[in-house]
């Protein structure tokens, strides 16, 4: 089963992605401006949109572990998805920066609210990524020096995920169930051999 998905993905072209990609936000904010999103439509866009950010980011995280464990090869996919995840880090931001705050104690909330300080952490990692994600930047930086910048992505989820944690308030399941997924995507990253070279290091 995993083979015929494969080979049907080897015909689908990555750039794909990217026209499909504008669709989610186009509707997110048709239903904001059509008053589908309740009394305070801004915060809800933001939300939607900072959620769509954590899918993207858990499935440009899943790619190795997919292949690892299961066979399922979508390697040709993850540029792609990292970013459209900028596309979309972006457009959460610009909303909130927009729409909700208006610009206005912009940096005071930065400073102060540590939700925000946390996202704002996570969107500055990003942004080299962002900019990176081209074949010119992988032959100027060589590819072991392009692959080390790229392990961003793992400080970058973990920020997101606290950055959602840290939003809601009291005790709820969503947040919690965003973090456990990229805790399990993280480790899952984790070879054996690597786990055994640690725990003989620690033991010298």
């Amino acid at each position: 089963m995993v083979d015929y998905l494969n080979a049907a993905l080897r015909r689908v072209p990555a750039w794909v992605l990217y026209i499909l990609a504008p669709m989610p936000v186009l509707v997110i904010f048709y239903l904001g401006l059509t008053g589908a999103l309740g009394i305070d439509p801004a915060k809800r866009i933001e939300h939607e949109l900072g959620l769509w950010s954590l899918w993207l980011l858990i499935a440009g995280l899943a790619v190795t572990p997919l292949r690892r464990w299961v066979g399922l090869n979508l390697l040709k996919f993850r540029r792609a998805i990292g970013v459209i995840t900028f596309f979309y880090l972006l457009a959460h931001l610009l909303t909130w920066l927009v729409l909700d705050v208006q610009f206005q104690n912009v940096w005071a909330d930065i400073v102060k609210r540590w939700y925000i300080t946390v996202g704002m952490a996570a969107f500055v990692l990003m942004l080299p990524l962002a900019l990176t994600s081209n074949n010119w930047s992988l032959r100027w930086l060589g590819p072991g020096t392009w692959r080390k910048l790229h392990t961003l992505v793992y400080p970058i989820a973990i920020l997101g995920a606290l950055h959602f944690l840290l939003l809601v308030k009291g005790f709820q399941w969503e947040p919690i169930l965003y973090a456990a997924v990229i805790a399990v995507l993280l480790l899952s990253r984790v070879r054996p051999e690597r786990l055994r070279s640690f725990r003989l290091l620690r033991q010298a």
